[in-house]
């Protein structure tokens, strides 16, 4: 993106509306899930990319089971279930041993509560390209070679030059514009952290015809670092990723490099490598922005906090930043929420990417198998400003702040006594941009909730119980679960004033 020098305060506008909801800055994973997030709750999206086309090359290419149920709710799972594959077993070869065979990643058959139950493997190119294939079949698209020269805010929105002349006004905008984001560095916005590894490293999609596509692998060596070649799901490449390794002077062939490369440190002749494809080096750091908002411009993804790729946290990372942001944006746009509900999002994200640094730092350079904290099933917001505790405690089940579970639901699809043409699952009552009110059992639901809610009633089925209600927010977690109708009637009161009302793991007011 074109080099800002800094985010511009200005007095207030003349009051006219906005020409856009919001100006998404970069069309990676994160801006182009954000923007589908938004033109699905109806928001008008200008997405600004400064690469004339998506970036190539795939990085990021471990899909983890929470990120699944994301683009699952975006409509996006079968294309992506058509698109990847599963993680093949590593083959390791060290000096002086026999090859080893072994999973990288914890096998696990998909359950009642979990209908994802491990990493699915899509090149991130692919991720890209189906996501902005969603965003087009909502009424969106990109802007490509339209990088941002200027970006001033004021009271009632913000104001952006686009390298390409044209100018955008939007109530708010999202920079998604990776780790090296201008729009961050424009904001006065720090970033604190540590380098990983000091020692530059190479990550390449290429073509090697001829080797085993049954197997990941990876030759290791103490002294020289691994270098690994992992089979692409649906493409007929490889993704070479070499520790301790450059890609040497400006203008030097990576073909080059790379093959220089397989006759150091394989067992592989150079000239297997038939074609490069995309090859990039870089540095492992982790490192988190001082904060992920200012005024109207917000941080997401890469902008907002920097991995090792160990573990495959950073996408799925951004990904899940874009979908916590996006229901909060709708709200506030549509004038369901206060402002002050924007607040949340770095409340509930950062100490999440903090935990997430720390997992992809101790994952570095570590051969050992990826379980099930690297899922990200286990994320949940406890202590947030917007979740609600009962004020009569409910024994067992998913609590306030935990994911919302998947179950299969009784008489699925044949038409429930309580409830109707009830879906075979939970999930597929969740599915959209609404916030779901399931009331189980003889829970009687309450009137005069506001229309982003969608009650079901729904008998009891897998972790959710009798004579329960369990409200759940637009992005799969439970924003309260108790047996008083009142709170939740009262509950929407706490989205009208953001985080400006009550304290996180407060019982709801009657």
């Amino acid at each position: 993106m074109t080099a800002l020098n800094n985010v511009k305060d200005a007095p207030a506008g003349d009051g006219t509306a906005p020409g856009a909801g919001v100006l998404v800055i970069g069309a990676g994973p994160t801006g182009l899930a954000l923007a589908c997030d938004l033109r699905r709750r109806n928001i008008d999206v200008r997405v600004a990319e400064s690469r004339d086309r998506l970036a190539p090359g795939s990085r990021g290419k471990g899909i983890q089971p929470r990120t699944m149920e994301v683009l699952d709710d975006l409509g996006l799972v079968p294309a992506v279930r058509a698109a990847g594959g599963p993680y093949p077993r590593m083959l390791v070869r060290r000096p002086g041993l026999p090859a080893a065979e072994w999973d990288m990643v914890e096998r696990a058959e998909p359950g009642d509560d979990t209908p994802y139950a491990e990493v699915w493997m899509l090149p991130q190119w692919r991720t890209q390209e189906l996501l902005h294939a969603r965003l087009r079949e909502l009424g969106g698209d990109v802007e490509f070679g339209a990088g941002v020269t200027d970006l001033t805010q004021d009271p009632d929105g913000v104001t952006a030059r686009l390298s390409t002349g044209g100018t955008v006004r939007a109530r708010y905008a999202v920079a998604c514009d990776g780790g090296r984001s201008t729009v961050r560095a424009a904001l006065g916005i720090g970033m604190t952290g540590e380098t990983v590894d000091a020692e530059p490293s190479l990550v390449a999609d290429v073509r090697i015809p001829g080797l085993d596509r049954g197997h990941w692998h990876a030759w290791q060596d103490d002294a020289r670092g691994t270098l690994a070649l992992c089979p692409l799901p649906g493409t007929d490449t490889f993704q070479l990723v070499a520790q301790r390794a450059a890609l040497g002077a400006d203008g030097e062939d990576p073909a080059s490099v790379l093959r220089q490369l397989l006759a150091d440190r394989t067992d592989l002749a150079p000239e297997q490598l038939e074609e490069v494809l995309y090859a990039s080096q870089f540095r492992v750091n982790a490192a988190m922005a001082d904060r992920f908002r200012r005024g109207r411009v917000l941080l997401a993804g890469d902008a907002a906090h920097i991995h090792s790729p160990a573990g495959g946290q950073g996408l799925n990372t951004s990904v899940q930043d874009a979908y916590n942001l996006g229901w909060k944006l709708g709200l506030v746009l549509h004038g369901h929420a206060g402002e002050a509900l924007l607040d949340s999002y770095e409340e509930e994200r950062a100490p999440l990417a903090a935990q997430v640094l720390g997992l992809s730092t101790r994952l570095h350079g570590r051969a050992e198998r990826r379980g099930g904290e690297t899922g990200q099933l286990g994320i949940g917001y406890p202590d947030s400003p917007l979740t609600r505790y009962p004020a009569v405690p409910l024994p067992g089940g998913p609590a306030p702040g935990d994911r919302a579970p998947d179950a299969r639901l009784p008489s699925g699809g044949s038409g429930h006594a309580a409830a109707p043409g009830l879906p075979a699952r939970v999930f597929d009552l969740l599915r959209g941009p609404h916030a779901t009110l399931l009331a189980v059992g003889d829970a009687a639901p309450p009137r005069g909730l506001p229309p982003y809610v969608r009650t079901r009633v729904i008998p009891p089925a897998g972790a959710y119980r009798n004579g329960t209600f369990y409200l759940v927010r637009p992005d799969g977690y439970l924003a309260l679960v108790t047996g008083d109708p009142r709170e939740v009637a009262a509950y929407p009161a706490v989205l009208r004033a953001g985080t400006a009302e009550g304290t996180a793991g407060q019982a709801v007011a009657t």
